[in-house]
């Protein structure tokens, strides 16, 4: 059982209950990396193995997209994109429509996911207890980047600022999330000296989308949201700006991560690296979907510096990525 489950108990217990079984210790230097993984050269994410035995080249490669929401409409976003990746790898891909992030983070632990975009919140424990090694992310044309983590509520709802949720509910996404967990909680600890069940009764709606309807059709009263996600929903007309009130927006935050598991071939990691940099998003299925959000390329990062700031609050929230 991992530490995030025995810290974060409660509604989400069930889905963070990871049947992992024991891994094979290493003599390497590792960090906070889950005992199967190595990281030799300190970049805080697994080393490819040296051992060719240990390299995965599958006919078939599976990729997920976090998780936020309905599967079906991102399986038709990551389309045209997917088609390119078969080009580049000379493989056929398999999108995996996920439901949960723990159910991404174990596929790719077992071995049965192979590319992902793991959400900001889950990027530290899929890089620590699944091997992931995270290599862009979404980007504008400028290379402007990110999104904000936002309260909201809805009118008339009786809440015209954050403190006035004391006594109330607040909606989460789930505890993985960053931006639908642990950023709010750890700034309403900071800035508010609020704590859930202490001062708010806690709910877990599950993703981002769910959240927000639930707020605009006022079955919570308020919800800690990814605004992207929020973006992309007003685009569709899912929900309208009436329907909503915010109360607090956070710094800017890295966006989903997105990246391969640490023991596929080099050359396919390479291919599949390539894939991501050289697509070209005009005319597609992704530019149809992610405009809405103003994104427009994949740029590179690196996790060690862009996910420092993730790292810091999940600290101040005492996560620990350890696995069993």
């Amino acid at each position: 059982m991992n530490t995030l489950k025995l810290k974060f108990a409660g509604a989400c217990v069930a889905a963070l209950a990871f049947a992992w079984g024991p891994a094979m210790a290493q003599d390497c230097p590792r960090g906070a990396l889950d005992e199967r993984y190595c990281d030799t050269d300190g970049d805080l994410i697994a080393d490819v193995p040296a051992d060719e035995s240990e390299l995965l080249d599958p006919d078939t490669l599976v990729f997920a997209y976090t998780p936020v929401e309905d599967p079906a409409v991102y399986k038709e976003a990551w389309a045209d994109f997917l088609t390119y990746l078969e080009e580049k790898t000379g493989k056929s891909i398999q999108f995996f429509p996920v439901q949960s992030n723990a159910a991404q983070i174990e596929a790719m632990r077992s071995g049965r996911l192979h590319i992902a975009g793991f959400n900001t919140g889950s990027n530290p424990l899929a890089v620590n207890c699944a091997g992931f090694r995270p290599f862009t992310i979404m980007a504008s044309a400028d290379g402007s980047f990110g999104y904000e983590m936002e309260i909201i509520t809805f009118p008339g709802s009786g809440i015209e600022a954050v403190e006035d949720i004391k006594g109330g509910q607040l909606a989460f996404t789930s505890p993985t999330s960053n931006s639908g967990f642990k950023a709010p909680s750890a700034i309403l600890k900071a800035d508010y000296d609020m704590l859930a069940d202490r001062d708010f009764e806690p709910v877990f709606s599950g993703k981002h989308d769910n959240s927000i309807l639930g707020v605009a059709n006022k079955d919570y009263p308020a919800a800690s949201i990814a605004n992207s996600v929020l973006a992309r929903m007003l685009k569709r007309d899912v929900v309208s700006d009436d329907q909503l009130v915010s109360l607090y927006k956070s710094q800017t935050f890295p966006t989903t991560g997105y990246g391969v598991v640490y023991n596929l071939k080099p050359e396919l990691q390479d291919a599949i690296t390539d894939a991501f940099f050289s697509f070209d998003w005009e005319g597609t299925s992704l530019q149809e979907e992610f405009e809405k959000n103003g994104e427009a390329q994949f740029i590179p990062i690196t996790y060690q510096e862009y996910w420092e700031v993730i790292r810091k609050i999940d600290a101040a929230n005492d996560v620990s990525y350890a696995c069993e």
